[in-house]
């Protein structure tokens, strides 16, 4: 569990008369794309796979190793900060060109199960063709409709894919659908921060903000046992956006 007084900061609201906030949610409004909430999520579903599919989704692995996501990713899974151990059944979710699922080939248990699933099939042929494994198991997939049965993992994995539904709860609920009682996931995702909103005009996507998002997870019977930290940096400055650990009750 999250410590109390971690989730006290988290939750505080601005007071009125705090210019500063006021401020920081109007550069927000202004930098942060909004397409996801202007037309119908078919219409967003399109351009969003269109965006991964073309250049943009080419350049993606590089743009993970340059803004250090990827390697500082794989830290949290060699330092056993999210444990692989004991997992067998694993979904990488929004697995992209392999960023995350390159590290579960890495740490998780010899002959642990993984499915890579991902909305665009041409960022599915990248992560195969970069993971050189016949372990992963491909399969193209929305996150708002999942094709797995119910319980079907021990772990999902969700690497800034979440932002790409209209809203968390559709996600979660589904990514909870397909994991046991007693399952692991972890979660990242684009907060609503001033790096997030140039991360959502780059990449499509809307940004989170923390508090409402751990009250969805809670609702969801979804428990965040800790925050994740890349760096004492990205704690500081809220740079690398929203990385948690979370248990299915």
């Amino acid at each position: 569990m999250i410590k109390k007084a971690s989730l006290a900061r988290v939750k505080r609201r601005p007071r009125d008369g705090e210019p500063p906030k006021k401020r920081k949610k109007i550069i927000h409004r202004l930098v942060a794309n909004d397409l996801i909430n202007r037309v119908s999520y078919e219409q967003y579903r399109e351009k969003v796979r269109d965006k991964y599919s073309g250049p943009q989704g080419a350049f993606l692995e590089m743009a993970s190793v340059i803004s250090l996501h990827k390697p500082l990713g794989e830290r949290l899974l060699r330092k056993r900060i999210f444990d692989l151990r004991g997992i067998r059944r694993i979904l990488d979710v929004g697995s992209g060109a392999g960023q995350i699922a390159s590290h579960l080939l890495k740490y998780a248990d010899a002959g642990s199960s993984i499915v890579c699933c991902d909305l665009s099939f041409q960022m599915l042929r990248r992560a195969r063709a970069r993971l050189k494994s016949d372990v992963p198991e491909h399969v193209a997939a929305d996150l708002a409709r999942l094709p797995f049965a119910d319980e079907s993992f021990d772990c999902v994995t969700c690497g800034y894919v979440l932002e790409h539904v209209p809203d968390a709860r559709t996600g979660l609920a589904e990514m909870a659908r397909v994991m046991v009682p007693g399952g692991r996931m972890l979660l990242l995702t684009t907060e609503d921060s001033f790096s997030g909103a140039f991360t959502s005009r780059m990449w499509c996507c809307q940004t989170y903000n923390r508090a409402e998002l751990y009250r969805t997870c809670e609702e969801l019977g979804l428990e965040l046992r800790k925050e994740l930290w890349f760096t004492p940096m990205h704690k500081l400055f809220r740079a690398g956006g929203i990385c948690v650990e979370i248990e299915k009750r």
